[in-house]
């Protein structure tokens, strides 16, 4: 099976030759400069991907093989790892994965991108075919996230996070986004949530699949207030919240802290009434503008009928008691 060329995004934003430029658009001062750095970094992209395609395939023991320097995957796919590997066992590894020799450890190996393949390999004690290239740290990230654009099957979340890492080892935006092929407001966007979420409430909720850019943004707004954050750590907390699935633990979060901002109704305490003779009872409360009475008894839905029937009269009554006591 012939890998997906994972650059081709990149590549694709290259000023192509015969399209045609407004007069004077994007030749100049920044926006000049900006493409030509998205260019360089474009040229640095299709280099490591000549990486694979027509380079010496060999094959390293697992055992010697770290994983990236920085990682994606909030959680692993544990029924697509199961098929990949049964895959593998009965048609073998199509596909070489990319390491580059370790930064920092003689003899041993780093992954740029094809961490399933290895951990199959691992898992299947058999040596992973590889493809080993000296790759500087930019194109490493880039390979790895292109690779993972090319998947698609990385949620918002886990992609903002990513992000959020790259920026935190330092690395320059236009690096960031050509590594998840997006522009600079989505980056913003994914930089925002996973900045203005507390890591450990992330980790809690964990890569929600199915959950958007917008329900993340909905809930930074939800959680930022002291008293919303203090309340978010205790529900990640009980009991059972981390038993449910990814998303539902992301519905039960926001549906609780959206719950706690609603104004709690003012409500009087219950008065009750009795009769003289004891055969009818009334409870009522009162909400803001309303009352509300509730009758019990055997007569209840007789004297309720009652009532009802001499709205009008008591209303009236009602009225010249008032003209009364206001003189």
């Amino acid at each position: 099976m012939a890998r997906k060329d994972v650059f081709a995004n990149i590549n694709s934003m290259q000023p192509a030759a015969e399209r045609r430029s407004s007069p004077g658009y994007a030749t100049r001062g920044a926006s000049r400069s900006m493409v030509n750095s998205l260019s360089e970094l474009a040229e640095k992209a299709a280099l490591a991907d000549q990486a694979v395609a027509g380079e010496k395939v060999v094959e390293i023991d697992p055992a010697l093989i770290d994983p990236s320097f920085i990682t994606e995957r909030m959680e692993e796919d544990e029924a697509a790892f199961a098929e990949l590997v049964e895959a593998i066992r009965e048609r073998g590894q199509d596909t070489p994965v990319l390491l580059r020799p370790h930064p920092d450890e003689e003899g041993r190996f780093q992954t740029v991108f094809g961490h399933r393949r290895v951990r199959v390999a691992k898992h299947l004690q058999r040596p992973v075919k590889a493809v080993v290239k000296d790759v500087s740290d930019v194109d490493h990230i880039i390979a790895q996230g292109q690779e993972n654009s090319a998947r698609e099957n990385l949620s918002f979340i886990e992609r903002a996070c990513f992000a959020q890492n790259l920026i935190a080892l330092g690395h320059e935006r236009r690096v960031v986004q050509l590594a998840l092929s997006v522009d600079a407001p989505m980056l913003t966007r994914m930089l925002s949530v996973a900045g203005r979420i507390p890591a450990d409430v992330i980790a809690a909720i964990g890569p929600a699949k199915s959950v958007g850019r917008d329900r993340w943004l909905d809930l930074v707004q939800e959680i930022e207030p002291p008293k919303a954050l203090a309340l978010a750590r205790e529900i990640i907390l009980a009991d059972g919240f981390q038993d449910a699935p990814s998303e539902a633990r992301f519905d039960r979060l926001a549906g609780e802290l959206k719950k706690a901002r609603r104004p709690a109704k003012k409500t009087s305490p219950v008065g009750e009434w009795v009769s003289q003779d004891a055969a009818l009872k009334a409870e009522y409360k009162t909400s803001g503008r309303s009352f509300s009475l509730a009758l019990k008894s055997r007569d209840a839905a007789r004297f309720g009928a009652y009532l009802a029937d001499n709205l009008e009269r008591l209303h009236e009554e009602f009225k010249r008691a008032r003209q009364d006591e206001e003189g």
